[in-house]
């Protein structure tokens, strides 16, 4: 069956569902803009341009169709529809507004798959395009849509990165074995390889990973994107250190190029400046708990800690939008604890490691729920993924809505039994 002989409600499912398959192709390569895709029909029906935004090539999803349908249609593309994966802009930033395009192209429709997330933007293009006198959809395949961009929906809104965290574990809930039961700064796997092959994906569909400086001290990870797909900027890796403990001959230090980054409270100048000779960037923050200016390792200060809030403020303002936490017992608790997480996607292999091996989680006050948790097996594995705080604004869309579907991939786990969440 052609696209041509369904019903007009399942033929918009139809052609959305191609232009969020175009939308993928720009995953790591967009950011801080967000992943979309445009398919343009002229009046016939039939499609005529095809197009996805990169941000190295400036141009919009819809410019980028609507260039190819002017070449493929002329004249044929006036009073045609255009299929976009996210409401076109009816702003000036680095581009012109994509309404002014559309209009011009002379369509007749567009069905937009959801509203902007921009408190700013919202609404305006859609109510652009309707003065115009062409007919607007919104809604077709909200969810899957929203799935894409859950991380710029979350930044452009609070300029704080949204938060995936990653867990690999046994069943009972264990990160890594006792004490002594496994070589120093050497990984040990809980997974199996595909699901470590899936952690490689959702490390390339983030901007930034984090751990905290004792995963780092004993399993010396790389934490780099290792899924040979294409991204713009590199990963950004972050370790969370509040007395600057990171070792000189980890890997990480290694292997730095400007994208590894240490957030600390410690006043220990002279191992800051060792760290920065070797390519890593360090970045003082004043500990939770004490005063404006207080040094951090003075005598009578409250606390130690790097400041979680102030991490996610500092990711923000360099435009991260998505931040994996690939991390141990405090800070995954830490981070569970303050609310910060925004999805978790737990991978869980079928073995049972006691009481004494290393907990996921430590000293949890209330009880988080997992609700409408997505399952997938890897290998052996399970893999549970779940929304715990939606970063999209309440629905506006309207129209047929499709059923939501996650962007999966491959990757590595980092057999993390980090103490120090700090």
């Amino acid at each position: 069956m052609s696209a041509a002989s369904l019903h007009s409600a399942d033929r918009d499912l139809y052609w959305m569902r191609r232009a969020l398959d175009l939308a993928t192709r720009g995953i790591g390569l967009c950011s801080p803009n967000p992943v979309v895709g445009c398919v343009v029909l002229d009046r016939a029906g039939q499609v005529v341009g095809e197009g996805w935004h990169e941000y190295d090539l400036v141009d919009h999803a819809e410019v980028v169709a609507l260039g190819e349908a002017k070449q493929h249609a002329g004249e044929r593309l006036r009073g045609g529809t255009a299929y976009v994966t996210l409401e076109p802009c009816n702003h000036i930033g680095r581009t012109p507004p994509c309404t002014g395009a559309l209009i011009d192209a002379g369509l007749a429709r567009v069905v937009a798959a959801t509203i902007d997330p921009n408190p700013n933007v919202a609404g305006h293009g859609a109510e652009r395009l309707r003065a115009a006198g062409m007919e607007v959809t919104v809604g077709v395949c909200e969810a899957e849509a929203r799935r894409l961009n859950e991380g710029f929906a979350h930044w452009i809104q609070h300029k704080r990165p949204f938060v995936l965290m990653k867990v690999a574990m046994s069943l009972d809930g264990r990160i890594a074995p006792p004490e002594g039961m496994h070589a120093a700064r050497e990984p040990y796997w809980i997974t199996s390889e595909a699901a470590r092959a899936a952690v490689q994906t959702l490390r390339w569909q983030a901007d930034a990973a984090m751990v905290g400086v004792d995963t780092v001290t004993a399993d010396d990870p790389l934490l780099t994107d290792r899924s040979g797909l294409r991204r713009r900027r590199p990963l950004e890796r972050i370790v969370l250190d509040s007395a600057l403990r990171m070792p000189l001959d980890s890997k990480m230090v290694a292997t730095a190029q400007n994208d590894l980054l240490i957030y600390t409270v410690s006043s220990d100048e002279g191992r800051a400046n060792e760290l920065r000779r070797r390519g890593v960037r360090v970045e003082v923050l004043t500990a939770d708990g004490a005063s404006p200016g207080e040094r951090p390792s003075s005598p009578g200060s409250q606390a130690g800690r790097v400041p979680l809030g102030k991490v996610l403020d500092r990711l923000g303002e360099e435009g991260i939008l998505t931040l994996l936490t690939e991390s141990g017992t405090r800070l995954n608790t830490s981070l569970l604890a303050g609310g910060l997480v925004d999805r978790v996607h737990l991978f869980v292999s079928p073995q049972i490691m006691g009481s004494d091996a290393v907990p996921a989680f430590r000293g949890m006050t209330s009880f988080v729920h997992l609700p409408q948790v997505e399952i997938e097996r890897y290998g052996n594995d399970v893999g549970l993924c779940a929304l715990l705080k939606d970063p999209w604004p309440e629905k506006q869309g309207s129209g047929v809505r499709g059923q939501g579907s996650g962007i999966r991939g491959q990757g590595s786990d980092v057999g993390q039994p980090s103490l120090d969440a700090k």
